[in-house]
């Protein structure tokens, strides 16, 4: 289903405030109360549904769970009862006039927690997610990180593949290194944030690679051969006479590998001209007379 599900519910636009999606869910629980509608099950459905979205929409890391994977996704990671677990509205149905007892148990067929007749229920461990930073090098060549974490309470270190390619932002999916599950259920999964530290000679254009070379005003006007670091060594190549300031060549294949699909971007060498803040007398003398020639 639709990732606005939970807001269409209760008749928002993603991005409400807590405020609104309380003011909303009141209007309608009132509204679809099962006391106030005896025996129909229309009303029934419908308080389901936007009580499973208040439930959600409420609950800080739920919300951002569900506003970042989607409904689809969401589902996977969140059974029932651990969307409903700690949800507790009585206080606003007595506020409202309505009685005090657990409607939940009466309309979702049992309680929540450890369900109908203290039976042991399974429960899915939490997600987790925390940052790692890595190096430029580290991001282009790809490598394996050791971090630590807590799991079940206990101190775990566990190993962490950076694929080639990544960038700040990145988002590593590892199934099953979340929080344990209660009562034997499946773990959760642990979401690791990359983020690349900068480089002192590349800049990073997506894929590509951007590096500046400074030359001499003689070798702008000339032409001349320069020699280009790259990630992996460097790479002399031919700059044309008469190449202006802030001129790209591109090196075609030398930049970033492109994250999951193989192949690489390119390295572009900005070429800049380097003006002398002193000269000598004959260097002075040489520039006078070039420009008299209109140079």
């Amino acid at each position: 289903m639709a990732q606005q599900e939970y807001y269409q519910s209760l008749g928002l636009k993603k991005g409400a405030k807590p405020d609104e999606i309380k003011k909303a869910y009141r209007k309608l629980a009132v509204k679809y109360h099962p006391d106030k509608n005896p025996g129909s099950k229309e009303a029934e459905d419908k308080f389901k549904e936007i009580n499973e979205a208040y439930a959600v929409l409420s609950d800080p890391q739920k919300r951002q769970q569900y506003d970042q994977f989607g409904s689809a996704d969401f589902h996977q990671r969140y059974s029932q009862e651990d969307i409903f677990r700690g949800f507790d509205v009585g206080d606003l149905f007595k506020d409202a006039g309505f009685g005090s007892e657990d409607i939940f148990s009466r309309i979702f067929g049992g309680g929540f927690g450890q369900g109908g007749g203290g039976r042991h229920v399974r429960r899915r461990g939490r997600d987790q997610s925390l940052e790692l930073q890595v190096t430029f090098k580290e991001a282009f060549s790809g490598c394996e990180k050791r971090i630590a974490l807590k799991r079940g309470g206990q101190q775990e270190e566990i190993s962490v593949k950076i694929p080639a390619g990544v960038e700040t932002g990145t988002k590593l999916h590892l199934t099953g290194k979340g929080e344990v599950g209660a009562g034997g259920g499946t773990p959760g999964d642990l979401f690791v944030l990359v983020k690349v530290s900068p480089d002192p000679i590349f800049s990073r254009e997506n894929g590509d690679l951007v590096v500046t070379r400074e030359i001499r005003f003689t070798e702008a006007a000339l032409g001349t051969l320069l020699e280009v670091p790259t990630m992996e060594g460097t790479k002399r190549i031919k700059v044309p006479a008469g190449i202006q300031p802030g001129t790209k060549i591109r090196l075609k294949g030398y930049g970033f590998p492109h994250l999951g699909s193989g192949g690489r971007g390119d390295l572009f060498a900005k070429i800049e001209v380097k003006v002398p803040e002193q000269l000598t007398s004959k260097q002075q003398k040489l520039l006078e007379d070039l420009a008299e020639q209109g140079l």
